[in-house]
C-alpha cells in the first residue's frame, strides 16, 4: 500500500523546514554589517567585502548541509561575527588587504589543527575564559559606541533605526536586529531617493574575487592569532554547550576540520572565519525545530537558506555604501550589544582575576598599535602575564 502523508506527517516536516528558514535569515540579518565593517575595516574594497561575504556565506551553507546529513543532527554553522569585531579594532596591518586575506588562511589552518591535533586544542581550550572573554570586549566596545556617535552625524537616519530596535527588544526580541536592519535598508532606500544618487547596477551582482594572499608576521600574530582564540572561545565552544543543552554531542574532530578548512578556501576570497553556530544553533537544535529526529532538517534547510541568501552579497555591499554615514555601524553596534554584555560580565565575574581582566579589556579596547601587532594580541600577553604575576597564588574563596 501507498503510504499516503498525513497531517502529523505534514507537520513533523514542516516545523523544522520553518526553522531552518528563520535561522537563516535571523543568523544572516543579524550581523552581516559587522562582516562587513570587519573587512572593509581591514582594507576589503567594496567589491572585496562583497566576495567576502559571499563565499562565507555559500561555504558555511554547503558544510552546513554536509554535516547534519552526516550526523543526522542539528549542527549548524556562522560565521565569525566576534571576529569580524576583531578585525574592525585591529584596523589595517603591514601589507593591507592581501596580508589580511594570508591572516584569514592561517587562522583556518590553526582551527583545523585545533580539530586534528588533541593537545593543540586542548591548548588553546585552556586560555582562561576571564581573559578570552575580557578581549573580546574590548574589541567589541568600538563597535557598540558605534550607535551613539553616529546619532551626532546622522540623527535622522540613526533614530528610527535605534527606535525600531528598541521596540523590538521589547516585544520581539529574537528579531530585534533583523527589525533594525530593514528600517536601516529603508533609510538608505530613502536617502539614496532623495538625493538622486545612481547606483551601479553591475555591483548589485553576486561575483567573488580572487586575492593573492601576503603572509606577514604581523599579521598572522595581530589577526590569526587572535581570531582563531576568538572564534574558539565566543563560537566554538559555547556551540559545542548549546548543542549539548539540547542533548546533541558535536562531533569535534570533523567539525574543526571541515570549518578550518572552509575557512582557509574562503580566506581566499575575503572571508575571515568560518565556526560552530553559538545563538542561532538553539533554533535549529531547540524545540520548535519540531521531533527530535527530524531537526538535523531544520540545519539542511538553514544551509540551503543561506545559499539563496547570498546571492544578496553584492546588493547588500552596494546599497551600504550608499548608506549616510555611521548607519551600518549602528546596525552592527547594536547586533554585538547582547555579546558585548555577557562578555563583560563573563570577564569579571571572578573577583580574584578581575585586575588581569581589566587591564586585558583596556588593552584591546585601546587599539594599541605596538611592532605592527594589534592591541587584541597584546591584551592577551598582558593579561597572561598579570594573572601569572599577581593571581596566580590567590586561593578560592570559600
Amino acid at each position: 500500500m501507498t503510504h499516503v502523508p498525513s497531517a502529523s506527517d505534514e507537520k513533523a516536516l514542516q516545523q523544522p523546514v520553518v526553522a531552518g528558514v528563520v535561522t537563516a535569515l535571523v543568523g544572516f540579518t543579524s550581523s552581516f554589517a559587522v562582516v562587513l565593517s570587519g573587512l572593509r575595516a581591514v582594507g576589503a574594497s567594496p567589491q572585496e567585502a562583497a566576495s567576502g561575504l559571499l563565499a562565507l556565506t555559500a561555504v558555511f551553507g554547503l558544510c552546513m548541509i554536509a554535516l547534519a546529513w552526516w550526523t543526522r543532527t542539528p549542527l549548524t554553522l556562522a560565521w565569525s561575527t566576534p571576529g569580524a569585531a576583531l578585525l574592525v579594532s585591529t584596523g589595517l596591518v603591514g601589507g593591507g588587504w592581501p596580508a589580511a586575506v594570508g591572516a584569514f588562511v592561517v587562522t583556518g589552518v590553526l582551527l583545523a589543527l585545533t580539530g586534528a591535533i588533541g593537545p593543540l586544542g586542548r591548548l588553546a581550550a585552556a586560555i582562561p575564559v576571564p581573559l578570552a572573554q575580557a578581549m573580546l570586549a574590548g574589541v567589541l566596545l568600538e563597535l557598540c559606541l558605534a550607535p551613539v556617535e553616529a546619532l551626532g552625524d546622522a540623527p535622522w537616519a540613526v533614530v528610527p533605526v535605534v527606535l525600531v530596535w528598541l521596540a523590538a527588544t521589547r516585544w520581539l526580541p529574537q528579531w530585534a536586529v533583523p527589525l533594525a536592519l530593514l528600517a536601516a535598508l529603508i533609510s538608505i532606500g530613502v536617502s539614496v531617493a532623495v538625493s538622486d544618487t545612481a547606483l551601479d547596477a553591475s555591483a548589485f551582482a553576486p561575483q567573488l574575487a580572487f586575492t593573492t594572499p601576503v603572509f606577514t608576521v604581523a599579521a598572522v600574530v595581530g589577526i590569526a592569532v587572535p581570531l582563531t582564540i576568538v572564534t574558539l572561545a565566543s563560537q566554538n565552544i559555547p556551540g559545542v554547550a548549546v548543542m549539548r543543552s539540547f542533548g546533541y554531542d558535536v562531533p569535534w574532530r570533523p567539525a574543526m576540520l571541515t570549518t578550518g578548512l572552509g575557512t582557509s578556501l574562503t580566506g581566499f576570497f575575503g572571508g575571515h572565519a568560518v565556526n560552530l553556530a553559538a545563538l542561532s544553533a538553539a533554533l535549529a537544535a531547540g524545540d520548535g525545530a519540531g521531533p527530535r529526529n527530524r531537526r538535523w532538517i531544520a540545519a539542511v534547510t538553514a544551509g540551503a537558506a543561506y545559499l539563496v541568501l547570498a546571492l544578496t552579497s553584492g546588493t547588500l555591499v552596494a546599497l551600504t555604501e550608499a548608506a549616510s554615514s555611521g548607519i551600518v555601524e549602528t546596525v552592527a553596534g547594536l547586533a554585538l550589544l547582547g555579546t558585548f554584555a555577557s562578555a563583560i560580565l563573563a570577564s569579571l565575574e571572578d573577583a580574584r582575576h578581575r585586575a588581569s581582566s581589566l587591564l586585558t579589556f583596556l588593552v584591546a579596547a585601546s587599539g594599541l598599535q605596538f611592532a605592527g601587532i594589534g592591541g587584541a594580541f597584546w591584551a592577551l600577553v598582558v593579561g597572561l602575564a598579570v594573572r601569572a604575576l599577581l593571581e596566580s597564588g590567590e586561593r578560592e574563596r570559600p
